[in-house]
């Protein structure tokens, strides 16, 4: 069988990828040491029918035109080149290769030994040569038109200060609901039930885990297992096929188009620090066979990887065609597929040079020139296991960063660790000692309490130990220092009073992070007390244990999240973009943020470092030098009571002013407006500065 096209053209070396227009296709990729690149057409079955090199070289892009090709056609390519793994080449036309720019795959890879370079088991490993075929298990890229209409539907643009964000998975969220179509897929994601859930939560953006092509790892899938959450990516234009219903695209565009519509911002978690590859014992599937020492981070032996992400490989962000891949990549995700910005997983790896992290180097230089993609939300994971990681405030504007201390420091306060309060300041008021500098916004702080990696909230204050047996690896993979507590039982219980214990202390710390100055995320299903059964790295748990469990009736936790979120959305003090600075610490202005003792007495040093203090009162009020367009309100007084029962004394106010309890983690009500200064133990208070004659 042959295809009907017309003998290939010079064509041209931009844009990179398969480009169709109305005679034909162009196909162009880089490749800097290959000797020849073959393009490799096949049928709708699968079947490898034509191969024909591509006619010219412009620098390191192949490239070539077929006129008479259109969407649908499914290809990959063949390269020819030196095999010396000690010098770090690794060509082997007997591997079909995903073109780096494919915008859909049929499929994902079958394990096979097919699919390496070298022959597994061999005595001389990676240094062996496979001449096995490795087409017949290979996913084929196919030629698409992305073009979508996407009507009158426009952008949220959601302020950074007015974001919530709301991680979550896209099978994960979805699987467990019998009233959407399709659940699992893009369509299913913005269906209407999961709209309204969210709407009614008041999030305002969706962080999706990866969407992008990834693999199941040959060690899980020898187990039953998968790879649930999708860190393993290969196709960096790809929406995942797993969670699409047929071979559309476009499921994808209407997904981000129904979340527009709705008012939801939707940012993608994508992995570019590492690909699926692996180590030098990985497979073949892209990068390692289109050209191996330009893709990747090489080692003084140059037959093995720099891995500074624990997957066995690192992109080499010094290589100007690597960035050039990854502007590509994250131009098309928001001009093409529409979504609104990006979580970088261990982000630290783009920053990395020979000398180290640089927060000035050649991504983040990128990055800040590119018009597009400054204007949309960027986070950064700001941390990798390579020398010097971990990078918490290092990254430059308008990156917002992870802030794992907020995580760590409001689980440890909760606990009732000692000598938390000083800490729990610091991320109550922002974190103002990593991020309050080179004219970074508050909101660079994103404040979590859980996430996709780690215990969910409800398991936080039920597990005092991991769980991750069915993991398989022996309960030894997972984060062991988690600072948590199971209130008195390990796991589920009946005991209605550590059940009680329990849903204050969740309800104090979703208080806790809506009451922070930073940017807010929440895990999908901890307003629903999902639970994972202690597992604390359900990485493989593509089942029900991983997955969000939706309750048949109305959970009495949602309610509460609600209402945080409803708080914080009500108070412009609470979504500030300015520092607050305390008397000991201001720029200019008059202070803004005031520390107090019970007695009403401003906070000394010796308070601070009372280890057995267990109250932090936090007068704030509006920043310095905020416009005053913008003064909506005096001053609220927060309260984080993790003692006993305390008799607070405010502030003094102007004559007729007074106090008001606004919010009140001890009541079923928390935001009811209730009179007196007593907090309850183990409770978050706010009262609110009223001005004379002002209606409560």
């Amino acid at each position: 069988m042959t295809l009907s096209h017309g003998p290939i053209q010079p064509g041209r070396p931009a844009p990179l990828g398969a480009t169709p227009d109305e005679d034909g296709v162009n196909f162009a990729v880089f490749s800097r040491h290959a000797t020849k690149v073959v393009l490799c057409l096949f049928d709708d079955e699968g079947r490898e029918i034509e191969n024909l090199a591509l006619p010219e070289r412009e620098g390191h892009i192949w490239h070539g035109y077929l006129p008479g090709l259109r969407p649908g056609q499914q290809y990959g390519y063949r390269m020819d080149g030196p095999f010396k793994p000690e010098e770090g080449h690794r060509f082997n036309p007997h591997k079909l290769l995903i073109d780096p720019y494919a915008k859909r795959l049929t499929g994902h890879p079958i394990w096979h030994d097919a699919l390496y370079g070298y022959k597994p088991g061999d005595a001389k490993r990676d240094l062996s040569y496979s001449t096995l075929d490795s087409a017949p298990y290979m996913p084929r890229s196919v030629v698409v038109d992305p073009t979508f209409d996407w009507g009158e539907v426009a952008r949220p643009g959601t302020p950074m200060q007015d974001t919530v964000i709301y991680e979550a998975h896209v099978k994960g969220l979805t699987a467990g609901r019998g009233d959407v179509p399709n659940p699992g897929t893009y369509l299913a994601m913005s269906s209407d039930p999961i709209l309204e859930h969210l709407n009614r939560l008041g999030v305002t953006a969706i962080e999706l885990l990866p969407v992008q092509a990834f693999l199941n790892d040959r060690f899980l899938v020898d187990r039953g297992l998968t790879n649930y959450w999708g860190y393993m990516t290969y196709g960096f234009f790809a929406p995942d096929p797993r969670y699409m219903q047929g071979h559309d695209i476009a499921q994808f565009q209407q997904m981000v188009q129904r979340f527009h519509k709705a008012g939801i911002e939707v940012i993608l978690d994508v992995v570019y620090n590492h690909t699926a590859e692996g180590s030098e014992l990985g497979p073949t599937l892209m990068f390692r066979g289109l050209d191996n020492a330009s893709y990747y981070r090489l080692a003084d032996d140059r037959r093995y990887y720099i891995d500074d992400s624990g997957t066995g490989n690192s992109l080499d962000f010094e290589n100007p065609f690597i960035i050039r891949l990854v502007m590509d990549s994250l131009r098309y995700w928001v001009e093409v597929m529409g979504v609104d910005g990006f979580r970088f997983d261990l982000c630290s790896s783009l920053g990395r040079t020979a000398r180290g992290f640089e927060r000035d180097g050649p991504f983040f230089r990128a990055i800040g020139q590119d018009p597009v993609l400054n204007a949309v939300k960027l986070i950064a994971e700001p941390w990798d296991i390579g020398p010097g990681g971990y990078q918490l405030g290092a990254y430059p504007s308008p990156f917002a960063e992870w802030n794992d201390k907020f995580r760590d420091d409001t689980r440890a306060f909760w606990r009732g660790d000692k000598g938390k309060v000083s800490a729990m300041a610091a991320r109550l008021s922002g974190s103002a000692e990593f991020f309050d500098h080179d004219g970074r916004a508050a909101t660079s702080s994103l404040n979590f309490l859980t996430a996709h990696d780690g215990f969910t909230l409800h398991d936080t204050v039920s597990f005092s130990g991991k769980h991750n047996e069915a993991n398989g690896e022996n309960n030894n993979d997972g984060h062991s220092n988690n600072y948590s507590d199971n209130l008195g039982v390990e796991g589920p219980t009946d005991d209605p009073e550590v059940i009680a214990a329990r849903t204050r202390r969740k309800r104090n710390m979703i208080a806790t992070l809506m009451l922070s100055q930073g940017t807010p995320m929440l895990l999908a299903g901890d307003e629903l007390s999902n639970s994972q059964d202690g597992n604390n790295n359900a990485y493989c748990q593509d089942n029900e244990l991983g997955w969000v469990t939706w309750p048949e009736g109305e959970d009495p936790f949602f309610g509460f999240v609600e209402q945080a979120i409803s708080f914080r959305r009500m108070h412009p003090l609470l979504r500030q973009k300015r520092f607050l600075h305390s008397r000991t610490r201001f720029v200019d202005g008059e202070p803004d943020l005031f520390w107090r003792r019970a007695d009403g007495e401003a906070m000394r040093q010796e308070d601070w470092d009372n280890p057995d203090l267990d109250i932090l009162v936090a007068e704030m009020r509006m920043a310095s030098g905020t416009p005053e367009y913008v003064r909506r309100e005096g001053a609220l007084l927060i309260v984080l009571n993790r003692g006993p029962d305390t008799e607070i004394t405010p502030p003094g106010l102007p004559e007729g002013d007074h106090w008001v309890r606004r919010f009140d983690t001890s009541q079923d009500d928390a935001i009811a407006v209730t009179e007196g200064f007593a907090v309850a133990g183990n409770a978050v208070v706010v009262f609110s500065h009223e001005t004379a004659g002002q209606d409560t």
